[in-house]
């Protein structure tokens, strides 16, 4: 179910209990301020998640409170995933909902990087 992106840090989230150990997932990448593993439900033959390490429900609660570290590296840590993976040269989409009406379903941010075949245009017409 969407949620609302103006609510309160849920640490009971699905990204929460990942980042402390709860639930496994297979990194991909990890470093001081973000993390990177497979999406469960791949959308594309390539759909890797990117969350940063601290509390934050979407990219408007990151980009209103996260430290320029964190900023920084969170950024940083999505392109570095986009090149180790291969996706520069054959192209790649990232996504980040936020709220009910783009579908946001965790209240962690993430970013999308979704790769693989031609991902057609960005929006249902």
């Amino acid at each position: 179910m969407p949620i609302d992106a103006t609510q309160a840090y849920d640490d009971q989230n699905i990204f929460a209990k990942i980042l402390r150990g709860e639930i496994p997932a297979t990194r991909l990448y990890d470093d001081d301020y973000a993390i990177a593993f497979p999406d469960i439900a791949p959308q594309a033959p390539t759909h890797i998640l990117v969350i940063p390490k601290g509390a934050y429900v979407s990219w408007d609660d990151f980009s209103a409170r996260a430290s320029d570290a964190e900023i920084a590296g969170f950024v940083r840590a999505v392109g570095t995933v986009a090149r180790d993976a291969g996706l520069v040269a054959p192209g790649y989409r990232l996504l980040a909902n936020t709220g009910h009406d783009s579908h946001q379903e965790v209240p962690h941010l993430h970013v999308h990087i979704f790769a693989g075949r031609a991902l057609g245009p960005m929006l249902a017409r």
